[in-house]
């Protein structure tokens, strides 16, 4: 994970600033987790045609939104 606000050595200052990418970061994963799970659930055939099985999906699914 390359997120500044984990990084215990960085300075208060850039921990917060950084704050705004970090939480956008993880409304993106939130979102395309989602969006991956409806596909698998209504368009199968759409994952396999990006090159995708149903275990790699659910793996995705699966994480924490804060795991890359």
């Amino acid at each position: 994970m390359n997120d500044i606000c984990m990084d215990t050595s960085a300075s208060p200052r850039a921990r917060w600033a950084a704050l705004p990418g970090t939480i956008a970061n993880w409304r993106w994963r939130i979102r395309f987790r989602w969006e991956l799970e409806q596909k698998l659930r209504s368009d199968s055939h759409l994952i396999e045609d990006i090159g995708l099985t149903a275990p790699q999906v659910e793996a995705e699914i699966a994480k924490h939104f804060w795991q890359a």
